[in-house]
């Protein structure tokens, strides 16, 4: 009942923040040349903002609102089904994605300001409902972007400068049921955006054994963010980001299966995997306060972020021992907060300088109980009455950054940007870097784009993901580790190559690029033990190379979209966390690169709307050619390629008494193809997981 509560209450408060500001609503209502002033300075501000953080020499792809409203599903799609649209882009299971051969190592901005990381697996903390527009950007980054850089994924928030909002109701197949909410508007130089969704679904997690409704696999998801923006002047502006998340999840079970461990606890010796009851609850609150000021030749803004997340699993006592030999509660919490200051100088009209600082400090806290059962030498059980291991950790961590960076104007058609980037980290490991990055951008006619970049980059390992259990403490137990090494994992340390180029001529936009990464410590991470908590471990050695093909047409009311991108990711010698592998598998890795597990060798996305009036037909398409899986080798095989084919029709009605109503009804894998995400085999690789299965949704939405 805790947790229906705190829902209510999140959703309430958004309500409650709509009803006020709607209240304020009609006291300007009269004031409308006062408004459309300060419209206008909101958008003379907005671009100025974007002169601070260009993302000139990089690789960039827009997904503005009208595209997320064109993919079946809309708004009510997850942020990363989302994303899986933009190019190089591969899906892993627990909604993971990887970028370019990355396993993580994503970076998400509101409004340009960093979002720090959280403790949530399954869970979503944004949703594309808050944005006005989702931009990817990848490739030779410029130095104002750091510590996270296979992909920045900077999100616009909607702001409150048009009046009105929508409430909808969404929902269908598996059980799923989802009310949302939203509304903006402006009072004098005030304006607000509230946004509210709660989702209850069947299948929370991918299913492990490819059923529509898996077992014990009931998720409530709940989401609320505020947008609140004060202009001061012309010149400067006050604004407050406020959200929060929480996800309760049932880890799905495979039917009909019994222990195989030979185990027993407390006189019992055989359990059904069908009533296992494990459990995971995620949480995440966040907030943004930013200050930006600008004049004819500087522009520069100062913001405070902060973040507070938790995760908790739950097991199922009885049933985790004998199917797994350890029964784990593990609880974490993570709170970051930080400064980051940033600013541009228009120095002559040739230099553009940029820079800035960024400073993080981090305290997690990890907890665990764990329920075992002793080993004698030979490995032989000793009594049926659990053991209990308590094992607790407290770190803190703190990064510091800062970078300078000039854009230098060549020529009319010719652009240089370069700059330096040092980070700092003070965590389990002291580690820096003093990174170079230089793009050159040549636009030889109109419509032409050709970019070439280096970038040299500096990754810390996820702080909140390294592993705290003391190993030692489980020896002689069912839940001893393979391996009793356990170094601490090592920043990773790339040089980063990039080459492309993009076209336009008429309603056609077709680009190309290459990559070509070398890793020293590549990281990487894998689900060990019997929680859904990640792991961060490193190779010494890895790289990672491919090619992106795009292109995009729109044309009236017609527009479409294709990509393609073929990767091949690998590394060699795992060198930290090596307590969670097989000293088989460690052996072998330490002489010969492998295929990491998330490599998939080609990955394409495809969409197309069109139309016709108040009615608006729309499809969109994922392949890939399989995630790796165990072979002859580690990582050695691929699982089979999959397509999946998404479906829409949607119409808004523009008169008469149902003006402002619209209605949608998506069909999500129409052809109803049933294949694997992962199969369970690989390094640091969990259960099987299947991607969805056919889902009929229908939703009604009304503006107001």
């Amino acid at each position: 009942m805790g947790r229906h509560r705190l829902f209510a209450a999140a959703a309430s408060a958004a309500l409650l923040s709509a009803t006020l500001v709607a209240g304020s609503a009609q006291a300007a209502a009269d004031k409308g040349p006062e408004v459309s002033e300060i419209v206008v300075t909101a958008q003379r501000l907005d671009a100025a903002l974007q002169t601070i953080e260009p993302s000139l020499g990089a690789t960039a792809f827009a997904m503005s609102q009208s595209f997320v409203t064109n993919l079946p599903g809309g708004a009510n799609t997850q942020l990363n089904q989302v994303i899986l649209q933009a190019p190089g882009v591969t899906q892993d299971g627990f909604g993971q994605l990887h970028v370019r051969g990355d396993h993580a190592n994503l970076q998400y901005r509101l409004n340009n300001v960093i979002l720090p990381e959280g403790l949530a697996v399954f869970g979503q903390t944004l949703s594309p409902r808050l944005a006005s527009n989702i931009e990817l950007i990848t490739g030779a980054l410029p130095a104002q972007y750091g510590l996270r850089t296979a992909g920045i994924i900077n999100i616009t928030t909607k702001s409150g400068f048009k009046t009105g909002g929508e409430a909808s109701i969404y929902g269908g197949g598996h059980g799923v049921i989802s009310p949302s909410l939203e509304y903006g508007t402006t009072v004098g130089a005030n304006s607000a955006f509230v946004s509210a969704s709660y989702t209850d679904t069947d299948v929370g997690i991918e299913s492990p054994d490819g059923s529509a409704r898996p077992v014990h696999d009931h998720s409530q998801q709940g989401q609320v963010f505020g947008f609140f923006d004060h202009i001061i002047d012309d010149s400067s502006r006050l604004s407050l980001i406020l959200g929060t998340s929480l996800q309760t999840f049932e880890i799905p079970n495979t039917p009909g299966l019994h222990p195989d461990l030979g185990l027993t606890v407390r006189g019992q010796t055989d359990d059904l995997s069908d009533g296992l009851n494990e459990r995971q609850r995620e949480g995440t609150s966040y907030a943004i306060a930013t200050y930006l000021k600008t004049t004819d030749q500087f522009t520069a803004q100062a913001s405070l972020f902060a973040r507070y997340s938790t995760l908790s699993f739950r097991p199922d006592g009885l049933g985790d021992l004998l199917f797994a030999g350890i029964a784990q509660d593990a609880r974490k919490q993570d709170g970051a907060a930080g400064l980051q200051a940033e600013g541009v100088y228009n120095l002559s009209d040739a230099h553009t300088l940029r820079g800035g600082v960024v400073v993080q400090g981090d305290r997690a806290t990890s907890k665990t109980s764990s329920q075992v059962l002793g080993l004698d030498a030979n490995g032989d059980q000793i009594g049926d009455t659990p053991l209990t291991i308590a094992d607790q950790a407290r770190r803190t961590s703190w990064t510091y950054s800062v970078f300078l960076q000039d854009e230098w104007k060549l020529a009319d058609s010719l652009t240089l940007n370069y700059g330096l980037r040092y980070d700092a980290l003070s965590s389990f490991r002291k580690e820096d870097q003093l990174s170079p990055r230089v793009n050159l951008v040549w636009t030889p006619a109109d419509g032409a784009t050709l970019h070439v970049g280096y970038a040299r980059y500096f990754t810390p390992p996820p702080y909140e993901l390294v592993a705290s259990e003391t190993v030692a403490k489980f020896v002689g137990t069912t839940a001893e580790a393979p391996g009793s090494a356990n170094t601490t994992p090592y920043s990773e340390r790339t040089h980063y190559f990039d080459i492309g180029a993009q076209q336009k001529f008429g309603g056609v936009t077709l680009g190309v690029d290459a990559y070509y990464k070398q890793i020293k410590h590549m990281l990487d991470e894998g689900q060990f033990g019997a929680p859904i908590i990640l792991t961060p471990f490193n190779y010494d050695q890895g790289y990672v190379k491919g090619v992106e093909l795009t292109a995009a047409y729109e044309r009236g009311a017609f527009s479409t979209y294709a990509n393609l991108a073929a990767s091949k990711a690998q590394g060699k010698d795992i060198i930290s966390s090596e307590f969670n592998f097989d000293p088989a598998d460690l052996a072998y890795i330490a002489g010969h690169y492998i295929y990491v597990d998330h490599d998939q060798t080609y990955t394409a996305s495809a969409g197309a709307s069109y139309r016709w009036g108040g009615t608006r037909l729309s499809g969109d398409v994922l392949y890939g050619s399989g995630l790796r899986k165990d072979g002859a080798v580690p990582n050695g095989g691929k699982l089979d390629p999959y397509t999946q084919v998404n479906l829409s029709v949607s119409h808004g009605f523009e008169d008469g008494a149902l003006k402002g109503v619209s209605v949608r009804a998506d069909l999500i894998n129409a052809f109803d193809e049933k294949y694997l995400i992962r199969d369970g085999s690989g390094v640091g690789v969990g259960a099987p997981q299947y991607g969805p299965r056919r889902g009929m949704f229908v939703g009604l939405t009304k503006a107001f």
